[in-house]
């Protein structure tokens, strides 16, 4: 008769346990998983969406006319009625000057003949409505005739100049409207009057004069920002810009597609426009049903096994 050192019981019992951890392959379960692990991923589809190629430009505020107030006699100023800012109306009164000759003789002509009316005083207005942007002289000042007084920035010349590249031109046809970003954020719809009739010598750029309508008063040599379309796309089939990998020189561009559940593969592009964290993919075609990992996939090789997780 043979005897057994171990129970049957106890027997299969360290069989299920050493069949738990080996597997069918003999290899433990744990070091399976690890040999093949599969990375968390987020899927989206492609996208039709409208597309623009822009581009920012600074654009400076300024008056491009301005009138010089001069002296129409020689004498002393005795009136001054402006202040530097203030803004005049056309006609308004500026200076008061009196005559060098009516200062020397004061009242004597008026004492001898009391109809001839002589008070030597002349009156100086404003020629254009505008800002007084420039006050030379003060009450009591000894003036030429002809000599500047005042500079009055004229209200209707303002406008901002924008510089734009010379071999950007063709791109003002498209962007005959357009909108100004002022440093505070408030945004200024404007439109194209004319261009500069030459070409700044350094930076090969041309002044381009645009037109605001503004319910206040905009101080000059303000900076804002012209928004440029340089190429815009009303559909095209395009995925978020996290879905689009490339190399360190990016020159070559891919997506990690789905070909599975678990399976996610290289697949070369060729991108078009990117806006608005969207890129255009002009090839390959995909379907609408296509899966692209759009988070997870960066360092993800050919063939990466994946796991799709919800956003």
């Amino acid at each position: 008769m043979i005897t057994y050192p171990f129970k049957p019981a106890v027997l299969f019992f360290a069989c299920a346990v050493m069949a738990s951890v080996y597997g069918c392959s003999g290899q433990p379960a744990e070091e399976e998983s690890v040999a093949n692990p599969q990375t968390p991923i987020t899927v989206t589809t492609i996208d039709n969406s409208a597309l623009a190629d822009s581009i920012d430009l600074n654009a400076t505020s300024s008056f491009m006319q301005k009138n010089y107030v001069k002296a129409n006699a020689i004498g002393y100023i005795q009136k001054v009625a402006i202040l530097p800012g203030h803004y005049v109306e056309k006609g308004q009164l500026m200076f008061t000057i009196k005559t060098k000759e009516a200062q020397s003789i004061g009242n004597t002509i008026n004492v001898l003949d009391t109809t001839f009316k002589f008070s030597g005083i002349n009156y100086i207005r404003a020629s254009r409505s505008g800002y007084v942007s420039d006050l030379v002289h003060q009450v009591g000042d000894y003036v030429q005739d002809g000599e500047q007084l005042a500079t009055i920035s004229d209200r209707e010349s303002f406008a901002f100049v924008m510089q734009l590249p010379y071999e950007l031109k063709r791109t003002l046809q498209n962007n005959q409207n357009l909108t100004l970003t002022l440093p505070d954020g408030q945004k200024l719809a404007g439109h194209i009057a004319s261009t500069m009739p030459s070409v700044d010598t350094a930076s090969q750029t041309q002044g381009i004069v645009i037109k605001v309508a503004s319910a206040q008063p905009i101080p000059e040599n303000l900076v804002a920002k012209a928004l440029i379309i340089k190429t815009a796309k009303s559909s095209a089939p395009s995925l978020p810009k996290s879905a689009v990998l490339s190399n360190e020189t990016q020159d070559e561009f891919w997506v990690m597609k789905l070909i599975n559940d678990t399976t996610a593969i290289k697949t070369p592009i060729k991108k078009g426009l990117e806006s608005g964290g969207k890129v255009e993919i002009i090839s390959p075609t995909f379907n609408a049903h296509d899966r692209i990992a759009v988070t997870g996939n960066y360092g993800l090789a050919d063939t990466a096994k994946v796991k799709i997780v919800k956003p």
